[in-house]
């Protein structure tokens, strides 16, 4: 404990070379001072953390009030834009959002092409999605070259190699989504593509199935795999076979995921433009090629009052929100002239939440339980209604997105997207709250913060009303810190054991449920990592597969804990004591892979 405490110090004494107004957790700093914060030249840093949250809000402002409203929600961190926002506005770069989905079509031209276009959005600090569906499976003819092509697996390790050398301009890694079809030729090598650890190390991969794919699943029937080029059938398998190698790889890797793409495309609010293939590197924005999306979160975890939900705050956050995301489009600097035009076409934003386990824990609600799921909804529904009727509002002063007449809306709004949930990594650790709507991760941990510097972390919430209950101890929370859950501390009553559940204490099926809670009332989509424990039996990732189907979400990623050998959690065990996390973790996806 002495030794962690006297690490701290060191810390706090590092960290203290920043002035720092708001008096954030010392790894928000850190955080700050590596991603966001200006430095001049010699690497020094130039801005402190109010200032950046002003250099934002004058950026983003272009009408008169609107930069003191957004420093306002800023700075007492209610609501935090994407990463790209915090890192480039107001500086020569611009470039503020944070997904974006390039085509691949069947050429050397298009491929390399989209490799040069990955390498410039990753340069300014966005992930990129890809479908490779379209690329002839490998050992097709190519009439060109009289020879055979290679097939896309092949080529998207061209794309995974750029985006190591890219490294998104030193500030944070390269994220991309890879996507297949499951009809496409290839898509055995798809699926197994990461069997080997390293290999396709940057990308999520998922497989993009529809009805008629998951039809064929339960009725156990066989399905054609067609070949893009000339859209023929080349011959005939076994569904169940190709969605047991999927949950098999699932089990043993983390991947792939899934994408249901005829729900994305159900839910497609401009039909008339194009058809979504592909989303964002953590699946919460399905886009059409080209397009581009802003977001940001609202921290939960603030909008409570008195034991009860802050409706007036949160309204009043929604709003302000939504025109600070509106904004970004029109001063935003874009990558490319095909990605400014059809952005600003369909002018899609993506408003979502962080802290929402926060804000159970403060209206003492358990997360593997109705009345949290109940509660998820109700926040969901007002926060869809409540940013609809501002888009509107906004259509009003401003107009409509220039695509909305042939969309699947009756009136008017600014936005063809108005919501999402993401995966919110660095911005909930500066805001100091859970991620996304994640579960906690652990009550008690260590952070590794820098070589050979650890820093005991406790949930503030959890320490409060241990202290208000008398329970608080250091040795406590130490001991607590050895597993990260409650379960099996004496010390703690009964009653706070319940609430204070983290991400492995949560049986999946709850994380599917809370998942499809959002998912109902969202225009994009939703990203939740389903957490299963090393030993589980691979029967339960079929059932969460096959829940998430039913349940209409969008997609869906699964984590078996220890299924690969580079995490950014790790529970604790015989040689390390202490459940930890490294500097940039805060909760769903524990792998190197998301953009945190």
């Amino acid at each position: 404990m002495k030794k962690i405490l006297w690490e701290a110090l060191i810390l706090i004494t590092w960290s203290g070379k920043i002035r720092d107004e708001l008096k954030l957790p010392i790894n928000a700093v850190r955080v700050l001072k590596k991603r966001y914060l200006l430095k001049d030249d010699l690497g020094n840093t130039t801005e402190t953390p109010l200032e950046l949250f002003r250099r934002i809000s004058k950026a983003v402002a272009f009408d008169p009030g609107s930069e003191d409203e957004f420093f306002n929600i800023l700075s007492n961190l209610e609501f935090l834009p994407n990463s790209p926002t915090l890192m480039n506005a107001g500086t020569d770069i611009g470039q503020l959002s944070a997904c974006f989905v390039i085509p691949v079509e069947d050429s050397l031209e298009s491929i390399f092409d989209a490799v040069k276009d990955m390498a410039l959005i990753q340069q300014s600090g966005g992930g990129t999605g890809f479908s490779f569906s379209h690329l002839r499976p490998k050992g097709d003819i190519v009439r060109t070259t009289h020879g055979v092509a290679s097939g896309p697996v092949s080529f998207m390790r061209v794309f995974d190699t750029t985006t190591d050398v890219i490294k998104q301009g030193g500030k944070r890694r390269g994220a991309n989504m890879g996507i297949l079809r499951a009809d496409h030729p290839d898509i055995i090598e798809f699926i197994t593509a990461k069997t080997k650890e390293g290999n396709l190390a940057n990308f999520n991969i998922s497989v993009a199935v529809d009805d008629k794919f998951m039809n064929a699943v339960k009725e156990n029937i066989e399905y054609e795999l067609i070949n893009p080029r000339n859209n023929e059938p080349v011959k005939k398998v076994r569904a169940r076979e190709i969605w047991n190698l999927i949950i098999t790889m699932a089990w043993k890797t983390g991947d792939p995921g899934i994408v249901f793409i005829d729900e994305i495309n159900r839910r497609n609010p401009t039909p008339h433009v194009g058809m979504m293939e592909s989303t964002n590197p953590c699946g919460e924005v399905p886009l059409l090629p080209y397009e581009s999306c802003n977001l940001g979160s609202i921290n939960l975890a603030k909008m409570v009052k008195d034991g009860t939900i802050d409706l007036e705050k949160l309204e009043k956050t929604i709003n302000i929100g939504v025109k600070f995301l509106d904004n970004i489009i029109d001063v935003n600097k874009y990558p490319l002239s095909q990605i400014e035009a059809i952005t600003k076409a369909n002018r899609k934003i993506g408003l979502g939440v962080m802290g929402f386990a926060d804000m159970l824990v403060q209206l003492g609600i358990p997360y593997n339980s109705e009345e949290a799921l109940k509660t998820g909804r109700e926040v969901m529904v007002f926060i869809q209604e409540r940013s609809h009727i501002r888009s509107q509002r906004l259509a009003d002063e401003r107009g409509a997105f220039p695509n909305f007449k042939g969309s699947i809306y009756e009136n008017p709004l600014r936005n063809a997207t108005v919501t999402t949930v993401a995966p919110t990594g660095t911005i909930s650790i500066i805001a100091g709250c859970s991620s996304g709507i994640e579960p906690l991760f652990a009550i008690s941990f260590v952070r590794n913060v820098m070589e050979g510097t650890k820093l005991l972390e406790v949930n503030p919430y959890f320490e409060a009303v241990a202290r208000e209950r008398g329970f608080y101890s250091e040795e406590l929370m130490m001991k607590i810190a050895r597993h990260g859950t409650l379960t099996g501390i004496d010390e703690v009553p009964e009653d706070i054991k319940r609430v204070y559940v983290t991400a492995f204490d949560v049986a999946p099926e709850w994380h599917v449920r809370m998942q499809a809670a959002f998912q109902e009332h969202c225009d994009n989509a939703v990203s939740k990592t389903i957490n299963f424990p090393n030993d589980v039996d691979i029967r339960e990732v079929e059932k969460a597969f096959m829940l998430a189907y039913e349940l209409k979400c969008k997609g869906i990623t699964v984590y078996r804990y220890g299924s690969k050998a580079q995490q950014v959690l790790y529970l604790g065990d015989a040689v390390d004591k202490y459940v930890s996390a490294e500097d940039e973790y805060a909760g769903g996806c524990p792998t190197l892979v998301c953009p945190l």
